[in-house]
């Protein structure tokens, strides 16, 4: 079987992977992740999925990498991390009873071909309507600093939703495991 490798230092996407039951081993691409003039969302994914991946290749030329990126997108345009809590306070606050879509951009890259499945996930999050004491009481509860949008959906933040919309939860969180299956099987790799 060939090797996979998790172009990431996510703790979120390496635990999304293991749920496949499969043998990684992970890295982190040092990548410059800074949008393109005019670069849609969908493209920025995309290409920086395909980056991370390709960042990698030399120093693992035989085996199946896995790249992904993310991005949150609200009327007012992309979301990205807070890092404060100030900061994530105002995300929630503008997110409150509106929708939040996010795009995961996806690649399997074969380091010894070359050949790449490149691909994009949409996920879109219906906020409830939150007052400023229910943001608070949530931040200070999961410190969500390090998120896009400012929530651990596989946490407490499940709690800030009115809906959500989608083919693959997983996605919202970083890594669409359902299309990640269907490349790992296009690319020989059988996941039960």
């Amino acid at each position: 079987m060939r090797c996979l490798l998790l172009a990431s230092s996510s703790p979120y996407r390496r635990e999304l992977l293991s749920r496949l039951q499969v043998a990684f081993e992970w890295a982190s691409p040092d990548i410059d992740e800074t949008a393109h003039p005019g670069e849609q969302p969908e493209q920025l994914v995309r290409r920086l999925a395909l980056e991370k991946a390709q960042a990698l290749v030399r120093c693992y030329p035989d085996h199946l990498i896995i790249g992904s990126d993310q991005v949150a997108i609200s009327e007012h345009g992309i979301v990205g991390k807070p890092h404060t809590f100030e900061r994530a306070k105002q995300q929630l606050q503008s997110s409150s009873g509106k929708s939040v879509s996010f795009l995961t951009g996806l690649a399997l890259l074969d380091s010894r071909t070359g050949h790449a499945q490149v691909d994009c996930v949409s996920f879109t999050v219906h906020f409830r309507s939150l007052d400023e004491h229910q943001i608070e009481r949530y931040l200070k509860a999961e410190q969500p600093y390090d998120c896009a949008g400012s929530f651990k959906a596989e946490g407490l933040g499940i709690s800030l939703f009115r809906a959500t919309e989608g083919t693959d939860a997983t996605s919202l969180i970083g890594l669409p495991l359902i299309r990640l299956v269907e490349m790992l099987n296009h690319a020989g790799i059988e996941v039960p």
